[in-house]
Order: C-alpha cells, then sequence, then structure tokens
C-alpha cells in the first residue's frame, strides 16, 4: 500500500522534473536565439568593421612595424573590440617614419609639404584625428620641437647671396651675347672661314648654355635626369633654325639647293635666356616668401598660382620684344605665334625640371618633335606612287596659313599641356623645399 502511495508521487515528481529541464531548454534555445538576432542587428559591429578600417589606413601611413605593435597591444585575456582603446600613438610613428624631415623642418609648412609629396591628404589627416594636413603638421612639428619655443619662418632661398646672384645673372647674358657675335662674325665673312665661324660659333652657344643652366634658378637639382629633354630641345631649336625653310622647299618639290637659315628666331632665343632666368627667380623667390608666410596648403597654392602665371605672360612679353627686335635688325620674316610657343615650351619644361619635375617636360618635348617630324615625314612620302593622301593635311594647313603653323601647333599644344600640369605641381608646397629635404621625387 506504502508503495502504491509512493510511486504516483515518484511519477508525479519525475513529470514535475521533465517538464522544469523542458522549460529551462525551451528558454535557453529562446535566449540563444535572441542573442543571436541581437548579435546580426548589434551597431558595435559596425563600430568594430570602422575600427579595423582605421587601422588598416593608419598602418598604410605609418609603417608595418607601428602596425604591429598596436596589434601587439590590442591582444589580450579581455580584449573586447568594441571598446578597445590602443595605447599607441599613431602621430609618433609617422613622425618616426619622417623623422628626417620633422629634425630639418624649419616651420610646419615645411612637414606639411613633406606630407603631400607622400601623399597624405586632408582626408588622411583626418584618420589622425586632425582637420587637415597643416594641422597635423603642427603637431608633428611642436612635438619635434625641443625647446618650445613658437618657430620663426626661416627661408633659404636659393642663389641669395649678392655674389651668386650676380654671377648667374652675369652669366644669363653670355648665351645671347656669344650669339649675336657668332652672327656679326658669319656676315662679316665668306668662304672656309665663315664655316669654322659658323661651327665654333654653335658650340661656344652651347658652352654658354650650359654655363647658364648650371647656376641660377634655372639649375636642376640633384635627380632623376631626363636626358631625352635635351635631345628633344636641340631638335626644336634646330627646327626653329631649319624646319620651314625645309618644308617650304619639300611642298615645292625640293629642296633642290641649299635655303636660308632663319637666324633671327635663334638669336631671340639666345638673348631671352637672360629674361627666362629672371622670370624665374622671380617666381622661385616669391613662391618661397610665401611659403614662409602661409598658414596652409591651399592657401599657399592660391598664391603661387597667379605669380607662375604672371612669371610666364612676362617672359613671354619679352620674347616676343625680342623677336620683333631681332626681325627688324635682321631684316627677315619672323613667326612670332611658332617661336613665341617655344620659348614658353622650354620656359616651362626647365622650370619644372628645377623643381624636380623631369618626366612631363621630356614626355611634352617628345610630343612636339614628333609631330614635327611626322609633319615634314608626310610630305616626302606623299611622292611615293600611290601616296599622295598623305600629304593633304599638311599642305592644305600650310596654303592656309604658312609654313609655320607646323611648329605653332606642336609648340603651342605642348606649351599649353605644360602650363596645366605646373599650376597643379608648381603650386605645391613640396615642390619649393629645399633640395635636401628628404621629400621625394614626383613627376
Amino acid at each position: 500500500m506504502e508503495r502504491s502511495d509512493v510511486e504516483p508521487r515518484g511519477i508525479e515528481s519525475g513529470g514535475a522534473d521533465t517538464s522544469g529541464t523542458d522549460s529551462r531548454s525551451a528558454d535557453s534555445r529562446s535566449a540563444d536565439s535572441r542573442s543571436a538576432d541581437s548579435r546580426d542587428d548589434d551597431p558595435r559591429d559596425d563600430e568594430s568593421r570602422t575600427e579595423a578600417d582605421h587601422r588598416a589606413d593608419v598602418a598604410r601611413i605609418v609603417g608595418p612595424r607601428d602596425a604591429d605593435s598596436r596589434d601587439a597591444d590590442s591582444r589580450g585575456a579581455n580584449f573586447r573590440p568594441v571598446h578597445r582603446r590602443s595605447g599607441a600613438d599613431p602621430v609618433k610613428g609617422l613622425m618616426h617614419r619622417h623623422r628626417d624631415l620633422c629634425e630639418r623642418a624649419v616651420d610646419p609648412l615645411e612637414i606639411a609639404a613633406g606630407l603631400e609629396a607622400h601623399g597624405v591628404t586632408d582626408r588622411t589627416a583626418a584618420r589622425f584625428r586632425h582637420k587637415d594636413v597643416f594641422s597635423l603638421a603642427e603637431e608633428m612639428y611642436a612635438r619635434a620641437s625641443r625647446d618650445g619655443d613658437p618657430y620663426e619662418p626661416v627661408v633659404a632661398v636659393s642663389g641669395s647671396a649678392p655674389g651668386r646672384r650676380g654671377l648667374w645673372a652675369g652669366l644669363a647674358l653670355l648665351p645671347g651675347a656669344v650669339c649675336a657675335l657668332t652672327l656679326f662674325g658669319l656676315h662679316a665673312t665668306a668662304g672656309t672661314p665663315r664655316l669654322a665661324i659658323g661651327l665654333a660659333g654653335v658650340l661656344a652657344t652651347l658652352v654658354a648654355l650650359r654655363a647658364t643652366l648650371r647656376h641660377g634658378p634655372l639649375r636642376a637639382v640633384d635627380g632623376p635626369s631626363a636626358p631625352s629633354a635635351r635631345l628633344w630641345s636641340c631638335w626644336l631649336l634646330a627646327y626653329a633654325l631649319l624646319g620651314d625653310g625645309l618644308l617650304d622647299a619639300a611642298l615645292a618639290g625640293g629642296p633642290d639647293e641649299p635655303w636660308a637659315p632663319a637666324t633671327a628666331p635663334l638669336v631671340a632665343l639666345a638673348v631671352a635666356v637672360a629674361p627666362a632666368t629672371w622670370c624665374a627667380q622671380l617666381f622661385s623667390g616669391g613662391a618661397r616668401r610665401r611659403l614662409a608666410t602661409s598658414h596652409g596648403l591651399a592657401e599657399f597654392a592660391s598664391s603661387v598660382r597667379p605669380l607662375l602665371l604672371g612669371a610666364v605672360t612676362l617672359f613671354a612679353l619679352a620674347l616676343v620684344a625680342l623677336l620683333v627686335s631681332a626681325g627688324v635688325v635682321l631684316d627677315e620674316k619672323v613667326d612670332y605665334a611658332g617661336v613665341g610657343a617655344l620659348g614658353v615650351l622650354l620656359l616651362l619644361a626647365r622650370l619644372l625640371a628645377a623643381h624636380r619635375r623631369t618626366h612631363a617636360p621630356a614626355v611634352a618635348l617628345g610630343a612636339a618633335v614628333a609631330v614635327e617630324v611626322l609633319a615634314v615625314a608626310t610630305v616626302f612620302a606623299a611622292r611615293l606612287p600611290g601616296c599622295d593622301v598623305l600629304g593633304l593635311p599638311v599642305e592644305t594647313a600650310v596654303d592656309a596659313v604658312g609654313t609655320g603653323v607646323v611648329p605653332t601647333v606642336a609648340c603651342a599644344v605642348a606649351a599649353l599641356v605644360l602650363l596645366v600640369h605646373a599650376t597643379r605641381t608648381l603650386t605645391r608646397a613640396s615642390a619649393h623645399a629645399n633640395a635636401g629635404d628628404p621629400i621625394g621625387w614626383a613627376p
């Protein structure tokens, strides 16, 4: 009788336990489901992914070693990616990578120029909790300075000493003087001495031009050389001397006899080396002064752009005046548009090379040479049987405008492209940093 009384209670008790277990299992499954749903919708995951993107961007800028140290600091027994606060300082890592730049900088804008040259933009600076590159550079400059005194901008202007200024100012007059003396000797002699004087004059002019370009504001600093640019420049000058006569003779069915060279453009270009040097100094000196007084990269660019355009315009006006004078003195017809475009092209190419931009000038000069070579080649190729159509474009253009259309189109388009490129590159602070600064090269 007791067994029967006990058994129902046992069964009843067991049933109660089973139902309790089932209810707890159901509650556990429900909690797991809610937990999974909450994890799917948890906004902290987005925050974690944003933090991961931030770590990747910082690692790209400050280098892999600093990124690894931050990852090592972030790992631990109680690591929580949502609320992680890294103990590493990303700005310190950036300063370590650009240590030489920070140590040698004389003001924050010089550091900003170096960062800009390495591809650091305002958007990148925002990753370091700064509104722009200049603000980031100010912090780097302040933390790199040991004395804590407010900085005083000190800008070293190349060739600013009176002796050096007098040297390159005098050398700038040499090419024009040597070329004029050579031309005078050619007009005063005849026969074999005339040929010897001509060759000696050409060599002396080239030596004087090389000496001029090795000093002063048009001196190309140490960097990637572009020997092709010198070759293309020599070709363009040779075409200015002989090209129009050759093209005119080719269109007439010749050349059957030697043609007279155009000496006036060459003399004007040789004398124009002096105003080109002075305009380059005007631009470079003004840009460095603005580098000392500007308070940001955008302010510097907006103040230097009119200076660049003004220097180029001033040189173009001086070159036109020299062309007019040479044409009157030598009694020659001068292609003002073609030679003027050539002079501006050569000035921009040398100005870019003097500020460590050598690739674009070589490409632009090479493109102008290609147009001139192609124009002359198509005229001669049109003489082949069945190839008359090849010379039609050049013949049509020459009949409408004259033989000067070829160098005008070739040099004007190339000069315009270089001018646009110069307004983008020469208005950066990094283009006017000292040659010794570890800023790197840019095309």
